[in-house]
């Protein structure tokens, strides 16, 4: 009677360890799984990011080279370690990107964003006084890039650089005729070309 009773309460015991060690089996076929396509997926992105951040940092710079790399590079194939931008300025040796002067790692960070944007666009990209820490020079190669962007996307950034603010096609700003009033602006530069002309 007692052997009945422990065989009644061991049977379903039983049937949940049987149950739960096959769904353990499942989800670990599941995560082998998504994590051979998650890394198939990720190693064609990195090399179509890489194509795309070489060719918009030697447009920027004139020359060099530019690459994000995997900071775990051994040999162990760890592509969750994550990743490093080494940059090859014209005329310089190749270095992490926080070697670089305050100009060329704006202009290296601004390749890989739109690097990255480029390989998922959208209709516009907003920007936010990314050319502050500019000097003129790389204010003139980042309005260079931005004027071969637009052809694709619609930029629309805030700044306070003239250099920048020369290649907009309509600029929007707050003034404050009457103290204490602000007042929206807006000028089709279009417009004053064709009014300049005339």
């Amino acid at each position: 009677a007692e052997l009945d009773e422990v065989n009644q309460r061991h049977t379903p015991l039983a049937k949940q360890i049987s149950d739960l060690s096959a769904s353990s089996d499942k989800l670990q076929q599941a995560i082998k799984q998504i994590d051979r396509q998650t890394r198939q997926l990720f190693m064609v992105m990195l090399g179509e990011v890489n194509i795309a951040l070489n060719h918009l940092f030697t447009q920027v710079f004139g020359g060099g080279k530019a690459e994000l790399i995997l900071t775990d590079n051994d040999g162990s194939n760890n592509w969750q370690s994550g990743l490093e931008v080494m940059a090859q300025p014209k005329g310089k040796k190749k270095s992490r990107v926080a070697l670089l002067s305050g100009g060329e790692k704006t202009l290296t960070a601004l390749s890989l964003v739109f690097a990255i944007f480029k390989q998922q666009p959208a209709p516009f990209c907003v920007l936010d006084e990314v050319d502050a820490p500019l000097d003129d020079a790389n204010v003139e190669r980042f309005t260079n890039l931005i004027r071969e962007l637009a052809k694709e996307v619609q930029f629309i950034f805030i700044s306070h650089n003239k250099l920048a603010m020369q290649i907009a096609d309509e600029l929007k700003g707050v003034t404050m005729p009457t103290a204490g009033i602000s007042k929206l602006v807006s000028v089709d530069m279009h417009q004053i070309e064709q009014y300049l002309e005339a």
